[in-house]
């Protein structure tokens, strides 16, 4: 990677840092769930509000490092209005490009590429990847129909 491209990532990561997307609480919670990153003590709580199959609206209240913070800004920032399929692949593509998959990130979400930069740092993976996944689970919960509990992720290594 260029230092110019280098420096236009490193800039969008810390204009999610400094300013996170989707920090406004939301009234009516259809999706609740918490991610912990112990290794690094990042720590989550997502909410969403569904509307006819949509993330209407997504609260992320994500206290830790600055790439897992602006991680949790751009899923705020990118899912909402999105349906749950679409929101379903978003995450998965970003987890592909986390760890070194092959994924080919939508021109429209072409920012979510600056989280590329995190694989060169394989501690701070788990960092970016936390609001992600705990999306996924909450999500995963939300279809089963097991919409009062509230989920909690963590992204530590499972023996």
């Amino acid at each position: 990677m260029n230092d110019r491209l280098d420096d236009m990532y490193r800039e969008i990561i810390l204009d999610h840092f400094r300013s996170p997307r989707g920090k406004k609480p939301i009234a009516k919670v259809d999706i609740s769930s918490d991610g912990q990153n112990p290794s690094c003590g990042d720590e989550i709580e997502l909410e969403a509000t569904m509307d006819h199959g949509m993330l209407k609206d997504i609260h992320v209240d994500c206290r830790g490092c600055a790439i897992s913070v602006a991680s949790g800004s751009m899923l705020a920032e990118y899912l909402k209005g999105k349906s749950l399929e679409e929101a379903k692949r978003i995450a998965e593509v970003v987890r592909q490009l986390l760890k070194g998959e092959e994924a080919e990130i939508p021109e429209e979400y072409e920012d979510l590429d600056a989280l590329k930069g995190v694989r060169n740092f394989p501690v701070r993976i788990k960092c970016a990847l936390l609001a992600w996944v705990t999306l996924i689970e909450g999500l995963k919960n939300y279809e089963d129909g097991t919409v009062d509990g509230k989920v909690v992720v963590t992204t530590e290594d499972k023996e």
